[in-house]
């Protein structure tokens, strides 16, 4: 059996709403706090993990709060910038909390669409922060600060510096790893869509230090998990129109889009953009199969909210499980292997099923076929298990003429089967009962133990049978021992 993680996109996926998902699931968030503090980004943030409900779903809220200086910036970002120009916000859901647009100028101020437009500042923040925060049922917030001197300047990062600061980390080297490989989806989408070489590509620094968190974040829950098999259902990407600085562009945006190439998407259930690049880079990175009809056994579930409220509930649903893996239920399970000969001289064949058993053939049958050119031949069947077909294979090659074998996993439906001892007046043999649905529907005694009988008494075998069947039918009654 598999251990399996199954991401439910029905309405999206963001970096915030992933963390919330996998930590209601069942990471412990004493662990994840303690492990993304090992980034050591000198108390440029804070991460707050609290119950709340969205549509009446429980589940959790992750909000990654900038600290110091940064307190300017909208919580949550993950705009990349390129040169001096702000793209697309590219946002964990925190930004989508008012249902406003979004517009990036160059001293990066945002407006916000409320049927009035208003300056994004810092008392603005405050006052989101305090309206989220009344739906906390529980919660704990968790600084990230080492006393050092930080200064908040607007640099920028670009990928060398991300993967200088994940490196640097104590983090296990499998965590660094996958943060890496989940963020160059993000960075080659960006220098593909403004077609710039991937060096050439910053994060701002607000926006980097976010999206570090959920990316980081994420590769330690994933580690946490050690599922065998991540699924996740087709992506709902959401519709409509979001406000940039080159005008209104269509949701969802050409990074999204990009990092969602060759994955199953569906579009148009809300008039908002619900996958983010985060989201969709953690996908593209980490998932093993695409599906809308999952085939396992859920134990555990978890649900991550988003900020918007929409009219579907604005949650991420992760299921953890088990399935059957169907490659080790075909390896393990009975082989047929078939070969086609017209040219061994049939006193051999004999020999070959001796050897074929001895070998660990469950069965061995022989077909009489016409080949090509009219010629008369037998078609070797065998039937083994998996783990014993080697040495099948190498009594076939080593004691026929054959060249080549097929082979076909089969399955097998089978009665329930038992064996009980019956005294008859020329000695005991072995009869093997057959049972369907736990009632016994026939019953056969063994043909060796028949023929040794035959031979030691002196008369036919079909006196022996005769003898058996009548005396066991006396002895059927509606008692017979079933299943």
């Amino acid at each position: 059996m598999l251990n399996i993680l199954y991401y439910d996109c029905f309405a999206g996926i963001s970096g915030d709403m992933n963390l919330g998902a996998l930590l209601d699931a069942g990471v412990d968030p004493d662990y994840f706090l303690r492990e993304i503090a090992k980034l050591n980004l000198n108390g440029e943030f804070e991460v707050t993990i609290a119950k709340a409900l969205k549509k009446g779903i429980s589940g959790i809220k992750v909000d990654v709060r900038l600290t110091g200086d940064q307190r300017g910036s909208h919580q949550g970002s993950e705009h990349a910038e390129h040169g001096h120009e702000h793209e697309h916000n590219h946002g964990h859901e925190h930004e989508h909390a008012h249902g406003h647009e979004h517009v990036h100028g160059h001293e990066h101020n945002h407006a916000h669409g409320h049927e009035h437009e208003h300056e994004h500042n810092h008392a603005h923040e405050q006052t989101h922060i305090q309206e989220h925060n009344h739906h906390h049922e529980q919660g704990h917030t968790h600084k990230h600060d080492h006393s050092h001197d930080h200064h908040h300047g607007h640099h920028h990062r670009n990928v060398e510096d991300i993967e200088r600061i994940i490196g640097a980390s104590s983090l296990p080297d499998r965590v660094k790893e996958l943060s890496m490989k989940i963020f160059m989806q993000v960075a080659l989408a960006e220098a593909k869509v403004h077609g710039k070489p991937l060096e050439e590509v910053h994060f701002h620094e607000v926006g980097a230090v976010d999206s570090i968190v959920d990316i980081v974040g994420a590769s330690i829950c994933l580690d946490y998990l050690k599922v065998d098999k991540i699924l996740a259902s087709p992506v709902q990407v959401g519709g409509g129109f979001v406000r940039c600085e080159h005008g209104l562009i269509p949701v969802p945006a050409p990074a999204t889009v990009e990092i969602l190439k060759g994955i199953p998407v569906k579009a148009g259930l809300v008039p908002f953009e619900t996958t983010t690049p985060t989201g969709a880079a953690i996908l593209a990175a980490v998932v093993d199969e695409f599906t809308d009809k999952p085939d396992f056994v859920m134990e555990a579930v978890g649900y991550g909210l988003g900020n918007r409220d929409l009219e579907i509930p604005n949650v991420l649903r992760v299921y953890l499980g088990r399935m059957e893996d169907k490659k080790e239920s075909a390896a393990a399970g009975p082989i047929l292997l078939e070969t086609n000969i017209d040219d061994m001289n049939p006193e051999l064949y004999s020999y070959v099923e001796e050897q074929l058993f001895a070998r660990g053939a469950s069965d061995v049958f022989k077909t009489p076929i016409i080949m090509k050119k009219g010629r008369p031949a037998v078609k070797l069947s065998v039937l083994v298990g998996s783990k014993r077909e080697k040495e099948v294979l190498e009594v076939i090659f080593k004691e026929t003429t054959s060249l080549g074998v097929r082979k076909f996993p089969v399955g097998k439906a089978m009665l329930e089967r038992s064996f009980v001892k019956h005294n008859t007046r020329y000695g005991e043999v072995t009869i093997k009962n057959s049972y369907y649905e736990g009632k016994l529907v026939k019953y056969k005694p063994e043909y060796e133990d028949c023929k040794r009988l035959a031979l030691a008494n002196g008369v036919p075998i079909s006196k022996i049978y005769r003898e058996i069947y009548t005396g066991y039918e006396v002895n059927l009654d509606e008692s017979q021992p079933e299943i």
